[in-house]
């Protein structure tokens, strides 16, 4: 674990590094986080993440021991933990095994306070409103898909992906849905409405008008991260919200991806020249595919979007509502086709869309499998999938530069060459450094308070002055 831990250069979201000569403050947030977390996590005392990893002197190991098992006690209902001890580079250290916590009980709160937290990709934070809702919805199957949509009728239907929907039906389950020669009862019987021909919450979603008249949050939100160029003021780039039915989403966000994207032009062996995003297409399209059907649509999630950002090292992708029926480590494992929205899933597996006549999903436990092969013929780095029981994410990394075996720069964790690399020429505030990095402000203050200790920093300002941080050896 803790080579896996060296190699990628900091924390995961499964795996908490302290150097303790007692129990940290932070852990509080950490043991609520992880027990919410879907799979758990672990949390290991005694290595110094910021000198590779290795391990500082544990004063009394079996007090920390007993101050970690009291420590877990303080939380509603208690966080339950198996504690080890472990050896790195010869010296000891305390493994803690944090386990999830029962789905009837989320979320883990600390008792004193009543606080829950969550565990993200870029740290941990607390639980709002709205996310606690989500976990007390988990606690029951989730249904909402099958409900009919209030006031709607069978006139807010979309013909053409109706009449294309039908079609399919027949072409390809000619002896089960396909069989009934009614249109009527065959979208009653796959879920599309129900009886009288009221659309249900899936049949909008998937072949629905506007769906947004009722639902004006299933939408997606996608924008990019300026660029160098761009004035201070710039906010971002590209930004758009898509709406429609989901193949009509589907097609537009493909079309944003294609706008936004960096294009390089490359040779091919063949000596054909073709345009190369910096991320594939068809890696893109499945992930949006997944975060538009799998999303969650209970009440609680009503106002969250599908959200997009393309980040100049990145691309994110998240939904509401975490995954369901599987694990982040059996993602593209296990042939485990999982559905929280079933009606939906089989509506749309049956969905063109209008513009290419693609299938929007296929239902095999593919998509992952796909996305792992077009990285990978794409020359990037696996994606990263984080999964917090009420959100999923996925981050999809440029890889990362390799420095010229001449170069100056130091050695450096990951964290800490990113902000490194960042301060380039005038100085950067900590608002700008987050934005531009979408890390958090405390993390980055960490990494700023190392990188100085390490003389590669300096501070600027204070006493009333903007506080700035710049390279010392620009």
């Amino acid at each position: 674990m803790i080579a896996s831990l060296r190699a990628a250069g900091g924390d995961t979201t499964e795996v908490e590094v302290k150097s303790a000569g007692g129990l940290p403050a932070s852990l509080t947030a950490i043991l609520s986080a992880l027990a919410n977390q879907p799979g758990g996590g672990t949390v290991i005392l005694g290595p110094d993440e910021q000198a590779g990893f290795r391990p500082v002197g544990l004063g009394d190991p079996q007090t920390l021991k007993q101050d970690l098992a009291a420590k877990a006690r303080a939380f509603t209902p208690p966080v339950r933990l198996t504690i080890d001890d472990g050896v790195v580079d010869g010296a000891p250290i305390v493994v803690a095994r944090v386990h999830e916590c029962d789905r009837s009980a989320k979320p883990c709160r600390v008792t004193a306070t009543g606080t829950a937290y969550l565990r993200g990709y870029d740290g941990d934070y607390a639980l709002s409103d709205v996310e606690e809702q989500g976990f007390l919805a988990a606690r029951r199957p989730p249904l909402f898909d099958r409900a009919p949509v209030e006031d709607a009728t069978v006139d807010d239907l979309d013909t053409e992906l109706v009449d294309a929907f039908l079609a399919t039906v027949r072409e390809r389950d000619p002896a089960g849905l396909g069989r009934f020669p009614d249109n009527a009862e065959l979208l009653r019987r796959g879920g599309v409405t129900v009886a009288g021909g009221q659309p249900t919450v899936a049949g909008l979603l998937a072949l629905g008008v506007h769906p947004q008249q009722w639902f004006p949050r299933y939408v997606i939100q996608a924008a990019a991260q300026p660029l160098p160029i761009d004035s201070a003021a710039t906010r971002a780039r590209n930004q758009v919200t898509i709406s429609g039915s989901i193949p009509r989403m589907l097609d537009t966000a493909l079309l944003w991806a294609r706008r936004s994207f960096d294009t390089a032009i490359v040779s091919e062996p063949d000596g054909t020249v073709h345009d190369r995003p910096a991320y594939p297409l068809v890696a893109f399209r499945e992930l949006v595919a997944n975060a538009l059907v799998h999303r969650d649509l209970d009440h609680w999630s009503a106002g969250l979007a599908v959200e997009v950002r393309l980040r100049r090292d990145r691309l994110v992708v998240s939904n509401p509502g975490g995954l369901y029926g599987i694990t982040v480590d059996r993602l593209g494992r296990d042939a485990v086709a999982s559905a929280r929205n079933a009606t939906l899933v089989a509506i749309c597996q049956h969905v063109r869309s209008p513009q290419t006549d693609a299938r929007v999903i296929e239902a095999l436990a593919s998509g992952i499998p796909t996305v792992t092969e077009a990285l990978a013929d794409h020359g990037l780095p696996p994606a990263h999938y984080v999964d917090s029981g009420i959100r999923f994410t996925v981050v999809l990394h440029q890889p990362t530069t390799v420095t010229n075996a001449t170069s100056a720069e130091p050695e450096l964790s990951a964290a800490e060459r990113r902000v490194y690399q960042a301060l380039t020429g005038q100085g950067r505030t900590v608002n700008e450094l987050a934005e531009q990095l979408g890390l958090t402000g405390p993390n980055l203050r960490k990494t700023l308070r190392n990188l100085r200790g390490r003389g590669l920093v300096a501070q600027h300002g204070g006493r009333g002055r903007t506080t700035t941080y710049q390279r010392t050896n620009p």
